[in-house]
């Protein structure tokens, strides 16, 4: 089977949801967060204060591009869909699924999104982070699953048959 890439808002389960899709169809899951702090040594929010925003997206950006994996379940960050030459390489190398949640569901997850160290442009409020992510997701998902209402399990299973793995 093709690699999954899951994309989509901070708490929206692309760690968990992608631990148990591979789990599920015997694939290996790469988490590209902790990819990116074990190339660096650094937890993502130290790496966020000490070099900023910027500086962090072109680190994700390059381990992104630089991943080189099969039959892998893939999770990068939410800010991964800033990144067009990183969505591209995911693009190429796997089949990319939007886990979609609302907006009150996200803020209600993500609790301190400061110290869960989400890449947010200064003078951003999570509303406005959402309303720009939102549609960048829509513009690199191949398949887009609503989790309104469904328990990561049932997202698995719709997942399954969406992609021929059941």
């Amino acid at each position: 089977m093709r690699n999954i890439t899951f994309i989509g808002m901070p708490s929206s389960g692309k760690s968990t949801i992608g631990v148990l899709l591979a789990k599920r169809l015997g694939m290996s899951f790469v988490d590209l967060d902790i990819v990116i702090q074990e190339n660096t040594q650094k937890k993502l929010k130290d790496l966020i204060d000490e070099f900023g925003q910027e500086v962090f997206l072109d680190i994700e950006e390059e381990t992104a591009c630089e991943l080189d994996v099969s039959n892998s379940v893939i999770a990068p960050g939410g800010s991964i869909c800033h990144e067009q030459k990183a969505m591209e390489h995911l693009s190429d190398i796997s089949t990319v699924v939007y886990l979609y949640i609302s907006y009150d569901e996200m803020e209600r997850r993500v609790g301190d999104y400061v110290a869960r160290g989400v890449a947010i442009p200064e003078g951003y409020t999570l509303r406005d982070l959402y309303d720009e992510r939102s549609s960048l997701y829509e513009k690199y998902a191949d398949i887009k699953v609503d989790e309104t209402g469904k328990h990561f399990d049932k997202i698995v299973d719709e997942l399954l048959v969406i992609l021929g793995g059941k």
